[in-house]
């Protein structure tokens, strides 16, 4: 009866304990809100795998705009915010929702177009002059205007220009409200110019006869930047999880494998985290 008794409580000990590390198992995981360049061009596909293996913890990725991203974020729903307009994540820090921004890597914007070029911008390193004379020229321009880390930087863009392309939205301005990759399917489509990061032109696959027509300009410098969200502010945040991430990107190691990451032969992302 005793060792019954003995067996049955080591049974239901084994039980307990098989579910308890089957749930924390089961909990380690982060939520990292990110951009469309970030997952469309690859990146996180060639390097959460190695994080993972190394670590343990699987990184979930939310791939939005950057300013959906960082509405996430604000919302607590995500660990780690992973983006690329820099006033928008350092107010996001100075509000209190993010508990400090690191530099993590860079690459350039860039302006594509049709091979018969009705702007006449074609191998222009003035990025302000050739969406002047985009306007001028009424050449199709395809936004993705989805408040997105490239939409930001379009619109102060053409603020630079004192240009309002949302006066001809619909005519030869035409905004998609959606990622990059289906900004370039449409505005190619559309024989239309496309402010896209170089990351997911490089990673695009319909590119046709389309080619680079402004690229060089200081103003298209495109900086990624990373944040752990505040888990004083939201306590659901998995602060030592999301930290150990951010530490791992930001060390010799992340950085390598951001710099080891290439499309064709052409490298995508350039580390530029402080100190490596």
């Amino acid at each position: 009866m005793l060792r019954r008794a003995f067996l049955g409580l080591a049974a239901t000990a084994l039980v307990t304990f098989g579910l308890t590390a089957s749930s924390l198992a089961a909990d380690k995981f982060i939520t990292v809100q990110s951009t469309t360049s970030t997952q469309n061009s690859g990146l996180f596909e060639y390097m959460l795998p190695i994080f993972e293996k190394k670590t343990g913890i699987e990184v979930r990725v939310v791939a939005v705009g950057t300013g959906q991203a960082i509405k996430n974020a604000t919302n607590g729903d995500g660990d780690v915010l992973f983006v690329h307009a820099k006033p928008a994540e350092e107010k996001f820090v100075a509000s209190g929702q993010g508990v400090s921004r690191a530099d993590v890597m860079y690459n350039d914007f860039i302006i594509v177009g049709p091979p018969s070029d009705p702007a006449g911008v074609d191998g222009s390193k003035d990025v302000v002059a050739a969406l002047k004379k985009i306007a001028e020229t009424r050449s199709i321009f395809v936004s993705r205007g989805d408040d997105s880390g490239t939409n930001k930087k379009e619109i102060a863009l053409w603020k630079q220009t004192g240009i309002d392309p949302a006066a001809a939205s619909g005519d030869w301005y035409r905004e998609t409200g959606s990622g990059m990759g289906a900004t370039l399917n449409v505005g190619t489509s559309m024989g239309g110019y496309i402010l896209t990061d170089r990351a997911t032109w490089i990673s695009y696959g319909k590119k046709g006869d389309y080619k680079i027509a402004v690229e060089g300009d200081p103003q298209l410098f495109n900086q990624y930047g990373i944040i752990l969200v505040n888990p004083e502010k939201h306590p659901n945040v998995k602060a030592k999880l999301g930290q150990q991430f951010i530490d791992w990107v930001l060390s010799s190691e992340g950085q390598k494998v951001i710099a080891s990451y290439k499309v064709d032969g052409q490298q995508l992302f350039y580390p530029n985290a402080k100190g490596m």
